[in-house]
């Protein structure tokens, strides 16, 4: 298996076409999505066609990346950078299954990607947004050494802003 990134339990490899079946299953837990914004696809073969058409890898050279236990195989979820076309921030994101909650994996798999995009990408900062509610994520950030910048309301919800600077 190829890894874009290592940690000692975990690779991080980019997200291939045929992990459309669990991609659809990740996001199809509303206690997954609970904070995100997102609705879940609406079918395997909606998921297969986002993935089909996902050009972060190929436009930035990086971006959300499958979660593997290593030791297993399992996949765990997706962790990853992605840059907002808009604005040019770059944000880390995560999102577990449900059974792996509570286990330091998505900090564990964040502190890799945030390495990668100080040393690989020689980026200068990295963001990240949740909800108010979502205290697991702010914990991540908080682990991450990511400090708060400011709240912020979107789509009538309350989110803080995050960053961290190389």
């Amino acid at each position: 298996m190829i890894y874009r990134v290592e940690t000692e339990r975990l690779g991080l490899r980019e997200i291939l076409v045929s992990d459309a079946e669990t991609m659809f299953e990740l996001n199809s837990d509303p206690e997954v999505l609970r904070y995100t914004g997102d609705d879940p696809f609406e079918s395997v073969e909606a998921t297969r066609e986002f993935l089909e058409n996902y050009s972060d890898y190929q436009r930035n050279g990086f971006g959300r990346w499958i979660v593997v236990l290593k030791a297993t195989g399992e996949i765990l979820g997706w962790c990853g950078l992605k840059r907002d076309r808009e604005t040019n921030e770059v944000d880390i994101g995560y999102r577990f299954f449900r059974k792996h909650w509570n286990k330091g994996y998505a900090t564990e798999a964040a502190k890799a990607c945030l390495v990668f995009g100080f040393e690989e990408l020689k980026l200068d900062k990295i963001i990240g947004r949740a909800r108010k509610e979502n205290t697991a994520s702010l914990n991540v950030f908080d682990k991450l050494g990511m400090s708060f910048k400011e709240g912020f309301e979107e789509d009538g919800e309350s989110w803080k802003l995050y960053g961290i600077e190389n």
